[in-house]
């Protein structure tokens, strides 16, 4: 994908790519599984859905929909009841988004949470002001990897595509940027690695929150970093 028109619009993803909920995350999982199942499978069989819709994750995991609606309950009780005591910005973020805000590119988030956890994570962050769109998993008729959660941002924000890219730690980010038309940002700070990602061939690679300025800016000049 061509990389010299300038960047006017960046969507995040928000766990594993702004917010650093992983510990949360997985302390919820071991919550409900320790509730509802009596054993706690290995975390792996969790974070490789991280960036899916939560009731996805847990159908996977429960006997019938009576037990996945229970899974959910506990699940949702733990994680917004320990919330602010676990989920926090990744170091460098909240400075990123205020210089894209000053600077005048379009902000928005995409996101597998439900709208009011959007809510709940950017609050904790005290950037909620910051974006334009925000689009949780109830928001749209299909959620990521399907393109159309990225599309609608750009509808919201009344954005190019060619001039958007759209940056998430999972390969369900990877996919449904690429799927939507746009560049995408591959972030190794979230729980996803480097080979995970890689199959979806992102625009760029940024293992410190540090590198995202330089490219998205613009003016700048978007550098594609080795990778």
């Amino acid at each position: 994908m061509p990389t010299s028109d300038p960047i006017r619009t960046v969507l995040f993803d928000l766990d594993g790519t702004l917010l650093d909920s992983i510990a949360l995350i997985l302390a919820g999982f071991h919550e409900m599984m320790t509730v509802h199942k009596g054993a706690v499978p290995p975390d792996i069989v969790w974070t490789r859905g991280i960036g899916t819709p939560l009731v996805t994750q847990i159908a996977e995991l429960a006997d019938d929909a009576e037990q996945a609606e229970a899974m959910r309950v506990t699940y949702a009780h733990y994680n917004v009841s320990n919330h602010e005591r676990l989920a926090r910005a990744y170091p460098g973020v909240v400075d990123v988004v205020r210089t894209l805000q000053r600077s005048g590119v379009a902000l928005g988030i995409v996101t597998s949470k439900k709208r009011r956890g959007a809510f709940r994570g950017l609050d904790t962050m005290g950037i909620t002001d910051a974006f334009g769109a925000i689009v949780g998993v109830d928001d749209v008729s299909h959620a990521k990897p399907h393109p159309r959660p990225v599309l609608q941002a750009i509808e919201l924000l009344d954005a190019d595509p060619s001039t958007t890219v759209f940056i998430g730690d999972s390969d369900h980010d990877m996919a449904s940027g690429r799927a939507a038309g746009v560049r995408t940002g591959a972030v190794l700070w979230g729980p996803f690695d480097r080979d995970t990602l890689a199959r979806h061939e992102p625009t760029w690679w940024f293992e410190d929150p540090s590198q995202l300025l330089p490219v998205l800016l613009p003016g700048d000049g978007p550098v594609p970093s080795e990778g």
